[in-house]
């Protein structure tokens, strides 16, 4: 295991860092997974104007959803996401950023 992977397992694990959820593929498979919570505001420029919108990105450690698609769902504390868009992985391949929106 590279250091980079001992890093992520740990943020992971860090009850402050991350939360518990529950992942549910298409075909109806669900599995419980750690997830990381990013609720920023996005600002995308169209043409002269800029558009203010909320958006709800969650990180994915790659070991437990090798493969996310969008539609696949996403339940955490009661709440449920699906994946919108193309999910994008870092740099070192350990970590999933996917879009959500509310399902």
């Amino acid at each position: 295991m590279s250091v980079f992977a001992a890093a992520i397992d740990n943020l992971f694990a860090d009850p402050n860092i991350a939360r518990d959820a529950t992942y549910i593929t298409n075909s109806g498979t669900a599995q419980l997974i750690r997830v990381v919570m990013r609720r920023a505001d996005d600002v995308t420029g169209f043409g002269d104007a800029r558009l203010w919108s909320e958006t709800t990105r969650i990180d994915l450690r790659v070991a437990e959803v090798p493969n996310p698609r969008p539609g696949d769902r996403i339940e955490i504390d009661g709440e449920a996401f699906n994946i919108q868009g193309e999910p994008v992985r870092d740099r070192e391949r350990l970590v999933w950023t996917v879009d959500l929106r509310p399902a």
